[in-house]
């Protein structure tokens, strides 16, 4: 069996974090990051303000992302997953040999299409805007971030995919990134657990 978890949030939300924290509690699990799609910056178009517009679905190869999830649903175990037990499995893990979960993280994953199939789960981890701000304010881009940059685009563009979302999407759990890290770690590890309970019945 594999089971498709998909994190999503908005930028420095902590998606990465908890995909790692997941990663490492859970049986025979992978991840893979929309991250690593990302066009080079050449291919990356800039607006009419010089600002590299990273934020939108052109800015990384899907088609090439969504290869990547089917060839890993093909052939999960040889995708170079270390077996070994996780740290503290509960005992409603111990008979999850044959389940194989995937934990897709992203910051525009539930806007196209062809993903639409491929998930089990979706959660999405928001941040009012002036911790995103802050958070963002201590991280090194790049390219690097201009100035204006995160009030010109990144923000804009993550409400633009909110509202989407709050639209056409159904089935995401939100969360609180401002929540502690432990503790959204343990709603969401919990939240699997009761999803893979279920598969097996």
């Amino acid at each position: 069996t594999v089971f498709i978890v998909f994190c999503d949030s908005v930028t420095n939300g902590g998606k990465t974090t908890l995909a790692e924290k997941l990663k490492k509690m859970l049986p025979n699990c992978d991840i893979i990051s929309q991250d690593d799609f990302f066009k080079p910056e050449s291919e990356v178009e800039t607006d009419e303000r010089g600002f590299k517009l990273y934020d939108v679905l052109d800015a990384l190869y899907m088609d090439e992302m969504v290869k990547s999830i089917r060839n890993w649903m093909k052939n999960p175990r040889s995708s170079g997953v270390v077996k070994e037990e996780p740290q503290n499995t509960c005992d409603s893990l111990k008979n999850t040999d044959h389940v194989y979960i995937l934990i897709v993280e992203g910051f525009l994953l539930y806007n196209y299409e062809p993903l639409n199939e491929l998930w089990n789960r979706r959660y999405f981890l928001t941040l009012p805007y002036e911790e995103c701000k802050r958070r963002r304010s201590t991280r090194v881009y790049q390219p690097a971030d201009t100035p204006g940059y995160f009030d010109g685009h990144v923000w804009p563009m993550y409400l633009k995919y909110k509202n989407e979302l709050e639209e056409n999407a159904s089935n995401i759990v939100y969360l609180d990134g401002t929540k502690p890290q432990e503790e959204l770690l343990s709603c969401v590890y919990g939240d699997i657990i009761q999803e893979l309970k279920k598969l097996r019945e």
